[in-house]
């Protein structure tokens, strides 16, 4: 009996001892439990913020987004890029613009500005110097020489002074019998006149006689245009030599096309193009003038000659051909811009307008005609448009990396 309750109270001892324990490890459990679930769970609000501030980030990034989707074609470039560029901008306006005639043409040199320098002896050419296509000489300078020493006939120059002579005594000696009337008036007119070609023959070659031949020398101040004879030619009397050019005025002669014949008459002035500086020559400025237009074409082409006269004061070449605008009658309120506001794209042409300090917008426009300076623009402009007149391809590099990714490349 005395085992029994023993052993009853050992039991209570014992269920009572793991009740303690039990709530002290679920006290102890629920306060870890509780202190790390509430710690979690703060450090999710934590992180749940920060994700909320990211995501007003990403709410603002969609605003910018936004933004650039309504102007998805507009170009940044920031200002001080675009002055170190050269862009340059106007506000184009209407303007008067004078219809075009677009057509080739070619330089020639203008009557009077040239000549042709001959042979005045027959003989053998050398050179005292080297003669070149566009070397300069003045006027009397001499070119070349022509010795006929060791020719068959004889130096001519020895010949005409012979003859000269000859025919010096023949006159003083009939002068005397003239008075005398030994012989005839017209005998004695025979004789001077023998004497007088024969002393202007002489002074003709003498005066240029040097110890090589005679030599040749220029006519007028300019430059070799064409040395027509190497060293050592034969050339005879009145062979041409060497021709020389002024170039102080030019012709600029145009062939137009048949169908612009009832336009011709309205015509004023031309520009033309160089191949070789591309540069645009206005006749206005040249002093240039309209000399003739032709009645008709030649037998051989379709075209009508269209004759110019201007003066040489920029480095334009006789017998270059050239791409010619001849200006006719004028067109009020045009819209106009210089060719270098124009890109071209797969044969499509393209201008910038300037929307702001930085923004830029790509616009196709239509052309109409060109005088080599500027272009008439048919569609795409309207009065009042700010656009890019210098430095357009600077531009349009801007837009291959258009400048608004700034922010996502932040992000």
């Amino acid at each position: 009996m005395k085992k029994l309750i023993f052993m009853g109270v050992l039991g209570l001892f014992l269920l009572g001892s793991c009740n303690s324990k039990s709530e002290h490890d679920h006290e102890g459990h629920s306060h870890e439990t509780e202190k790390a679930h509430n710690h979690d769970h703060e450090g999710h609000d934590h992180e749940h913020e920060e994700h909320d501030h990211a995501s007003e980030n990403h709410e603002g990034h969609n605003h910018e987004a936004e933004m650039a989707a309504g102007h998805s074609d507009e170009i940044i470039l920031a200002p001080e890029k675009a002055k170190a560029a050269g862009v340059e901008s106007e506000i184009i306006q209407p303007k008067s613009f004078r219809q075009v005639i677009t057509t080739s043409g070619q330089v020639q040199a203008a009557q009077g500005d040239e000549s042709v320098v001959v042979a005045n002896v027959a003989g053998v050419v050398s050179f005292r110097h080297p003669v070149t296509d566009g070397m300069s000489v003045s006027k009397g300078a001499p070119i070349l020489n022509i010795s006929a020493e060791n020719m068959p006939d004889g130096d001519p120059v020895k010949r005409t002074r012979i003859a000269y002579e000859t025919a010096k005594k023949e006159y003083e000696r009939a002068t005397k019998l003239v008075k005398s009337q030994i012989i005839s008036q017209k005998d004695f007119n025979a004789i001077k006149e023998s004497y007088e070609n024969a002393l202007l023959a002489y002074e003709a070659i003498s005066k240029n006689q040097t110890k090589t031949g005679v030599s040749v020398t220029a006519p007028l101040g300019g430059y070799i245009k064409n040395c027509l004879v190497k060293e050592g030619d034969y050339v005879s009397v009145g062979q041409p030599l060497v021709s020389i050019t002024q170039n102080r005025r030019l012709f600029l002669r145009a062939d137009v096309s048949e169908k612009y014949y009832g336009y011709l008459h309205s015509i004023q002035s031309a520009n033309f193009k160089t191949p070789y500086d591309n540069k645009v020559y206005e006749l206005g400025e040249l002093k240039g003038r309209l000399l003739s237009y032709g009645k008709a074409s030649g037998g051989t082409s379709f075209y009508v000659p269209v004759t110019f006269e201007f003066d040489n004061r920029g480095d334009v070449i006789p017998g270059s051909y050239v791409e010619v605008y001849l200006l006719s009658s004028e067109m009020p309120d045009v819209l106009a811009l210089p060719v270098t506001a124009l890109t071209e794209e797969q044969g499509l042409y393209f201008i910038y307008l300037q929307l702001d300090e930085e923004g830029y917008k790509k616009q196709e426009v239509t052309l109409g005609a060109s005088d080599g300076k500027e272009v008439q623009i048919l569609t795409g402009l309207k009065a009042g448009d700010r656009v890019v007149t210098k430095g357009a391809y600077q531009v349009k590099l801007a837009s291959a990396s258009n400048a608004i990714p700034a922010h996502s490349h932040e992000h």
